[in-house]
């Protein structure tokens, strides 16, 4: 295996890694309401109420910011464009919208139907698809563009990292401090 497939297998392990992470933070005070419910003996009525329902409207709202960020981190995705605004529209028309107005009617007082035990579950079940499908794309937008700015050339050194000369910074990479900065 070349050193660069290494490097692209660890970045996409340590992506996978890390929208796991996002998800299982997203989710932590949804298992806590769930043990305390679990210890009182009323797990069932966790699928009755809106937490479910707001955790799934979490993670959409986290996806379509993911989408986002690939479209304005990438601008020549030419008929690509189309479906990644598909994707936050069935973001928005799958999870968010019903999300929302699951919440809105169970936080309403009236009765709550049988069927938003299975409805919730489902919801945010397709969230999390959803979200980890954004990370994913954004994830390969934002490599694409740092592989055009970072591309090797001729003159760079023959391990395969570009020259000291480089234009760009990698993201989060800080300009270091030459000292020839006069204020």
């Amino acid at each position: 295996m070349s050193e660069r497939q290494l490097h692209r297998e660890q970045h996409s392990m340590s992506m996978m890694y890390g929208t796991y992470a996002d998800i299982l933070f997203v989710l932590f005070p949804f298992l806590v309401i769930g043990m305390q419910r679990l210890w009182d003996g009323r797990l069932y009525e966790m699928l009755m109420h809106a937490d479910l329902s707001i955790a799934a409207a979490i993670l959409a709202g986290l996806a379509i910011g993911k989408f986002v960020l690939g479209l304005v981190t990438n601008r020549d995705l030419g008929r690509y464009k189309e479906r990644i605004v598909f994707f936050i529209a069935l973001t928005l028309f799958v999870v968010l919208g019903p999300a929302i107005i699951l919440i809105l009617s169970i936080m309403s007082g009236a009765e709550v139907p049988g069927f938003v035990a299975f409805v919730q579950p489902t919801l945010l079940i397709i969230a999390i698809s959803l979200y980890s499908t954004a990370v994913g794309i954004s994830n390969i937008l934002t490599r694409e563009e740092d592989h055009e700015l970072y591309a090797t050339s001729d003159d760079d050194h023959a391990d395969g990292y570009a020259s000291a000369n480089r234009v760009g910074h990698a993201p989060l990479d800080l300009p270091r401090n030459t000292g020839t900065d006069s204020w």
